[in-house]
């Protein structure tokens, strides 16, 4: 099936390395694997090392090259610093940064603590802010060119109930995008984001949707096209993304969402629910023939 495809020639990545954060499960993984099988080099970090460490050993024996895992939480900037030394000494010049580092809760606001809602803030502004400030202080005082992919969200431009501190920090990643594609560009820094749709993963929607809900708020039948996005088409685009056929594409959102956002801001998209014979109802009580 071609949604399984990988869409980029053989060694589009050859000779890159790349530092994936939240790399060791989901789509961070399966991104990276994407990346590997295009010839690229790989750091994987996340707070579990025990679980990098048995993912980097699966995607080497199935994709090959090389992947290392390094422990890092990316709310502490003294770790932050650590692992980006940690991944020069092993790789030498890291060419991409690929934030994808998150958390999450779904709640009514007022049900949330005010740690918990700081730890979303933390997790996703602030880490993804260190890390991309760690890696380009770095590139600029080494003259170094490099490309930061950040994993955003629809609703960082729309906003959302139920998940408050998760849009605030998207929405701040999305800025923090933008402007450092204009202030960078000079240095050979490019910065985009993609804002992908519904992708399961396992676990995390568990996480997010315990129980029955998730079959009662089945994310498929929000989404025009019928159906979720497979993770090879989320890796596809990122894998476009930090290559150098996207050259020229910087400060960029790309949305990979089915055309889930926009049946969501459309006032009346959820009209589609009514069956013929009311709209059949409607048109005759406005004279028209049925």
């Amino acid at each position: 099936m071609i949604l399984a495809e990988g869409m980029l020639k053989p060694g589009a990545l050859k000779g890159k390395n790349i530092i994936v954060t939240g790399g060791g499960t989901g789509l961070g993984r399966s991104m990276g694997e994407y990346f590997l099988e295009l010839g690229a080099n790989l750091v994987i970090t996340s707070r579990k090392l025990d679980v990098l460490q048995e993912t980097a050993k699966e995607m080497m024996v199935v994709k090959g090259g090389k992947v290392i895992p390094l422990a890092c939480d990316v709310r502490e900037i003294d770790q932050v610093e650590a692992m980006w030394k940690d991944a020069t000494d092993h790789l030498g010049q890291i060419h991409v940064v690929l934030n994808n580092a998150a958390g999450n809760f779904i709640s009514p606001t007022e049900r949330l603590s005010t740690n918990a809602f700081n730890t979303v803030l933390d997790i996703v502004l602030k880490g993804t802010s260190q890390v991309t400030l760690t890696a380009g202080k770095d590139w600029i005082a080494k003259k170094q060119t490099g490309i930061f992919l950040n994993i955003v969200t629809t609703y960082a431009w729309t906003g959302s109930g139920y998940v408050v501190p998760s849009a605030a920090a998207k929405a701040g990643v999305l800025a923090l995008t933008r402007s450092l594609a204009v202030e960078w560009a000079k240095y050979g820094i490019r910065s985009n984001a993609i804002a992908p749709g519904p992708f399961p993963t396992e676990g995390a929607w568990s996480r997010l949707l315990p129980g029955d809900l998730l079959k009662k708020f089945d994310p498929a039948k929000k989404v025009p096209v019928g159906r979720v996005g497979e993770h090879q088409e989320l890796a596809n685009l990122a894998a476009y993304l930090v290559s150098d056929y996207s050259s020229y594409v910087n400060g960029e959102v790309m949305t990979i969402d089915g055309g889930e956002w926009l049946k969501g801001a459309g006032e009346f998209n959820n009209l589609d629910q009514i069956p013929e014979e009311m709209w059949d109802m409607m048109d005759a009580s406005r004279g028209k023939k049925a």
